[in-house]
């Protein structure tokens, strides 16, 4: 309701009146009206107003039935008939909300929604009332509990909402937008742009939204876009009221004279057939409230402010006598309804009181109401006290209520069964104390069967004769083996129970697990990735063959200076690995949260031969099983994926954005960005026992952890650290046989390495791959647990939660340091830094290192001088910071997993979120969750096995520009050539763009693509005869065709491309895609043939420079050819004409419908 321009009085209804309800009678109140009413402390009126008894009411005419005090004084600002029982809403200007119940106006709830705002309009649901505020919308039960509150922008200032279906609401307001909310999750689902701001009241057909303005149009808005298909321009002023029934519109508000603002007496009627006025209705009331009530014909109720109502035709010309009055209390009326059944009418008042009319003595407000629930009666009062002070009262006397739900002293069956007592056990060292420990599970033995035969009673005491069957007083207890066995460290034992998930599971967190897809009818769409990502990070699918190096996709991605690098980087050959992993970044850099897959990078990765060779290529069976070990496999992809990379990158030069702040290269001629990033130079001497010495220079791009001999059978838990065991793994030193050109023979000599220049990324495979190396990490951080444990005098707090006077008196002198808890000390070897020292003599000093460990540096200057790059140029002091750590899971069950632990930098937060800070994450396939620092770190031997560590110096991102420069140019557009031998020329199904056609932003372009099946689908039929997928087709895109959607040459193809394959296809789905076998194959194909790459460069091309894709299920689409489109370059047929809850709409019946019978049949034969 517009309340612009209406009686200047209502200004004396000021905020502050409201604020406190008090009973003491209003001044503005008609004293014979609160004769016998009594009031509650709140000045709330407790009963129901009857009218005089002298009132008669008569069938089929509208008479005053009751009145009824909502709040005294308070302005009654909405009025509203409950949909699904028989009640009245009634809402106040003071933010009260009040129920009645039934035709006699029977109180039934009253509480308070807003303390300070209006409530301006009402809504019932089935379980519960919605109000709308100025910026808050609540949801709320009908007894007064909070279902949902939500809060609105600050600035918006809504009046009116609009329930769309059981779900689905749109609010709107004197601002330039409406929101669509979402009833079931809460959240705002779209947010549609209004020409003319000011949407006041709107209501709904079956053809059209109407929004009237406050400048007095009404507008007639599509269900589907909301976009304005017609307008009318009904009042020169504002808009006060309108309504919609069959094809007719009926409007009154004010119109613009030389005083300001006058009420209109001619209604404004609108034929909706023909979309144009007819003859205007004049009435002889000041018209403020109108509605339509079709009982017998199309009636209209026109009501004034002052309370006057008069009923007439829309067609037909108005009849005084149908004239009637409402006695307000107050001098104005302020709302107006009717009921769903047309039986009665409500009015609201500007004095709080709110008056009831029916058209019969006994009406109902709908046609099938649901019965109302009431509060119970209280009987606690009328029972007698007890007194508390007397020793023996019953408490039998208290009253409980019956119930039929479980009682807390019901305890179940297995929790009252009598447990076994837990056994103290002494081991050897007694007297310490450090050999007691408790054993449970230690039940008796069962008494034998003979004893219990020969058994004979006295009392509660048997006796029976010793059967001879045991010792003299002994008893064979089975104990529990203590010790874990590990006599396959690539399987987790199978739980003794069977099936059950969670005794086999309890070991392996639920985060860790490994996640799959369930897939439904509609594939992917209704699966909720959201519950596996809350962050703006994408994940990676899992069911794509050899997806296994997802976690090491995500590390490498997470690699700043990796990252850039491999984005600048585009070559010619069809199968580079650098440029496919440039493109999968590209869209993990356009992802908000969605998952993306790698199906590109992976077809290219199993078409290299050497990834074969090394036994990387998994077939599906042994992905599925588990049966290859997935620790060793990702460290031999970690090193093939970085050698590939390497030499990619030297084939190319350099790219501009990788030089130097200084001005110097980033790497040297003849090398590659990738090998100065983890290229470790090092110099390999042989020395002979004959005392010649051979030196040979070389490069690694990863060292592998060698452990110290006979670490497995020293049990007394020597101390190890981290770095000693690097140390020893990069200054490597053997005795082998090898050959020797002074003794011409092979001889036994000692191979020592010496290290020239350290990389800027450390890169280290953990080679745990037997019992041997597991018993040794876990050794040592059993040892590592102790000496903190001591250190901290073993006060440490159990739990991540202690007090500020805790940790400050148990870490550094200045209290700067927290100190960590149990158990985040507990499975803990790996430091998250290291400090590493070049030495004069080629030697290399290698330490753990902690952010207490800066004070030692004082020594190399000022501390307020040393810095990073001044350390590494002066003194070869180099401190690495822990990235990322790569785990296998083990799990029988599901063949096990690979996860990795990233600590994400302060870049990609703020591309991301907007924030600049550094967090770890858990990367689990398309599982991301934010972890602590220590979870990194941490490694449970049983479950948790450590495979590859990244560390990286620190501050290395700012050494270098790390610009991202989009290597793709429009001559990928233009002519080429085709890879078929025998492409017949006169067949040309489409025309290059020439350069003056490149397009630009915001240009339409249709896309559509055909697919072939390389793997059929994987599925299981239920035993209800329901099908369940286990895992989806592999598809392939082998044909792509856009056409222009602008220019000369509109709807005219510049892309026509089919993309030659090289894997076996299984199916060429000629049905839909038109594909026949040979038109993929170079040797006899007469088709267009190009690569998919090629193909791919065109389209990320016109997704980078704006245009608009059109065409019909372009989701999928993208999604088999691998590309990440932003939505709002998306024109989807599929859901541009699909209607809420209703199923999509296929692309032959749109051609059917919008084409018609005669060219659908001329372009559509077959069908």
């Amino acid at each position: 309701m517009n309340f612009e321009g209406l009686d200047p009085g209502l200004a004396e209804y000021a905020p502050a009146m409201h604020s406190a309800l008090d009973p003491v009678l209003d001044a503005h109140l008609n004293p014979s009206l609160l004769q016998n009413v009594e009031l509650d402390p709140e000045g709330v009126a407790l009963e129901a107003l009857p009218v005089q008894e002298s009132v008669h009411i008569m069938e089929g005419v509208y008479s005053e039935l009751h009145s009824v005090v909502a709040e005294v004084g308070v302005p009654v600002s909405v009025s509203h008939f409950d949909l699904h029982e028989e009640m009245l809403w009634v809402g106040s200007h003071g933010g009260h909300a009040t129920s009645f119940f039934g035709p006699a106006l029977e109180r039934y709830s009253s509480f308070q929604v807003n303390g300070s705002d209006d409530i301006r309009q009402i809504q019932s649901l089935e379980n519960g009332i919605l109000f709308l505020t100025k910026n808050n919308l609540k949801y709320m039960a009908r007894g007064g509990l909070i279902i949902f509150d939500y809060l609105l922008d600050e600035s918006d200032d809504m009046h009116s909402l609009l329930l769309t279906d059981s779900s689905t609401l749109l609010v709107g307001g004197l601002q330039n937008h409406i929101l669509e909310i979402d009833l079931n999750t809460v959240q705002e689902t779209q947010k549609y742009a209004v020409e003319t701001p000011g949407v006041t009241i709107m209501r709904q057909t079956n053809r059209f939204f109407f929004c009237g303005h406050t400048s007095g149009k009404v507008s007639l808005r599509d269900l589907r876009t909301f976009k304005v298909e017609h307008e009318f321009d009904a009042f020169s002023g504002s808009l006060s009221d309108f309504d919609v029934h069959g094809n007719l519109l009926a409007a009154c508000g004010f119109s613009s004279r030389l005083t300001g603002l006058a009420c209109d007496r001619f209604l404004k009627v609108y034929d909706l057939r023909m979309m144009r006025a007819i003859t205007p209705l004049q009435v002889h009331v000041d018209p403020a409230f109108l509605r339509f009530i079709p009982t017998y014909t199309s009636r209209l109720a026109i009501i004034s402010q002052s309370g006057q109502c008069q009923f007439c035709e829309p067609t037909g010309l108005a009849n005084p006598a149908d004239i009637f009055h409402v006695n307000p209390v107050g001098p104005l009326l302020m709302t107006f309804d009717v009921s769903a059944s047309k039986q009665a009418l409500a009015f609201g008042d500007s004095e709080g009181c709110v008056h009831l009319w029916t058209d019969s003595p006994e009406p109902s407000f709908n046609p099938y109401s649901r019965e109302t629930e009431f509060a119970l009666p209280c009987l606690v009062d009328s029972l007698p006290p007890l007194d508390w002070s007397q020793d023996l009262l019953p408490l039998s006397l208290i009253p409980v209520p019956l119930t039929t739900d479980t009682l807390l002293s019901d305890w179940p069956a297995a929790n009252s069964a009598p447990a076994p007592r837990l056994y103290l056990i002494f081991g050897p060292n007694r007297g310490s104390g450090k050999g007691l420990r408790y054993q449970d599970s230690l039940r008796a033995p069962p008494v034998d069967a003979e004893i219990l035969r020969t058994m004979k009673k006295v009392g509660f005491i048997g006796y029976a004769p010793n059967p001879r069957t045991r010792l003299r007083n002994q008893i064979p207890y089975r104990l529990k083996e203590s010790d874990n066995e590990f006599d396959n460290f690539s399987q987790v034992t199978e739980s003794p129970i069977g099936r059950e998930e969670e005794p086999h599971l309890h070991m392996v967190s639920k985060k860790y697990r490994k996640v799959t897809i369930k897939y439904s009818k509609l594939g992917l769409e209704d699966f909720d990735f959201k519950h596996y990502n809350k962050t703006l990070f994408a994940g990676l699918e899992p069911h794509i063959p050899n997806a296994y190096c997802n976690c090491m996709i995500q590390v490498l991605y997470f690699l700043e200076p990796v990252r850039c690098l491999i984005q600048n980087h585009l070559c010619q050959k069809e199968f580079c690995l650098a440029c496919e992993l440039g493109f999968l970044f590209h869209m993990l850099d356009l992802s908000r949260g969605d998952p993306c897959q790698g199906s590109n990078f992976l077809r290219a990765f199993r078409t290299i031969p050497e990834a074969s060779a090394l036994g990387l290529i998994l077939a599906d069976s042994d992905e599925a099983s588990g049966k290859g070990n997935l620790a060793r496999l990702i460290q031999r992809w970690n090193r093939f994926i970085l050698t590939q990379l390497h030499q990619d990158m030297q084939e190319l030069e350099v790219p501009q954005a990788y030089r130097g702040a200084g001005g110097s290269s980033f790497c040297s001629s003849g090398d590659s960005v990738i090998g100065q990033l983890f290229s470790c130079e090092m110099e390999n001497c042989s020395l002979c026992r004959c005392g010649s010495e051979t030196v040979r220079a070389s490069s690694t791009l990863l060292f592998t952890l060698s452990y110290p001999e006979g670490s497995n059978s020293d049990k007394t838990g020597k101390n190890c650290d981290f770095a000693q065991v690097l140390k020893r793994s990069i200054c490597l030193e053997q005795n082998t046989q090898a050959w020797c050109d002074n003794c011409e023979k092979y001889q036994p000599t000692i191979q020592t390495r010496n290290i020239c220049h350290l990389p800027d990324i450390l890169v280290i495979n953990c080679e745990v791959n037997s019992l041997k190396e597991a018993d040794f990490w876990r050794m040592q951080a059993e040892v590592a647990f102790k000496m903190a444990m001591k250190k901290h005098g073993g006060e440490i707090s159990k739990s991540k939660e202690f007090a500020l006077a805790d940790w400050k008196e148990l870490g550094s002198p200045e209290g700067m340091l927290m100190c960590p808890s149990i158990e985040e000390l507990k499975n803990v070897w790996l430091p998250f830094s290291i400090r590493m020292k070049m030495t004069k003599n080629k030697g290399l000093d290698v330490c753990n290192w902690t952010d207490g460990d800066e004070m030692q540096l004082s020594s190399l200057g000022t501390p307020s001088q040393w810095g990073p790059a001044r350390a590494e140029e002066e003194h070869g002091v180099y401190v690495y910071d822990l990235m990322a750590t790569v785990v296998h899971i083990l799990d029988s069950r599901t063949g096990g997993s690979l996860v990795a632990h990233i600590k994400v930098g302060e870049t990609y937060h703020q591309r991301k979120e907007g924030v600049t800070h550094q967090q770890w994450y858990l990367f689990n396939d398309f599982l991301i969750e934010p972890i602590d620092k220590h979870e990194a770190v941490q490694f449970d031997m049983n479950w948790k096995v450590p495979a590859i560590l990244y560390y990286i110096k620190r501050n290395l991102n700012s050494k270098y520009n790390l610009n991202i420069k989009n290597p793709i140019e429009a001559s990928v557009l233009l002519a080429e050539a085709s890879l078929a031998r025998k492409q017949r020329k006169t067949h040309t199904t489409f025309i290059p763009l020439m350069l003056n056609e490149m397009p630009q932003v915001g240009d339409l372009v249709g896309l559509d693509a055909e697919f072939v099946t390389l793997n059929e689908e994987e599925a299981e039929l239920r035993s209800d005869g329901t099908k369940s997928t286990i895992k989806p087709s592999q598809m392939s895109v082998a044909r792509i065709t856009c056409v222009r959607g602008q220019g000369p040459n509109e709807g005219i193809p510049f892309i026509d491309d089919y993309i030659s394959t090289q894997e076996q296809v299984v199916d060429y789905l000629t049905q839909y895609s038109g594909i026949k076998p040979g038109d993929l194959d170079a040797k006899i194909s007469s088709k267009h043939l190009t690569t998919l790459k090629s193909t791919y460069l065109k389209l990320r091309f016109l997704i980078d420079i704006g245009v608009k894709f059109v065409g019909h299920g372009l989701q999928k689409d993208f999604r088999v050819i691998n590309l990440m489109v932003p939505k709002d370059q998306v024109l989807d047929t599929v859901y541009l004409f699909h209607m809420p809850r209703k199923r999509m709409i296929s692309l032959r019946f749109l051609a059917w419908y919008f084409l018609g019978p005669q060219l659908f049949h001329l372009y559509f034969p077959q069908t």
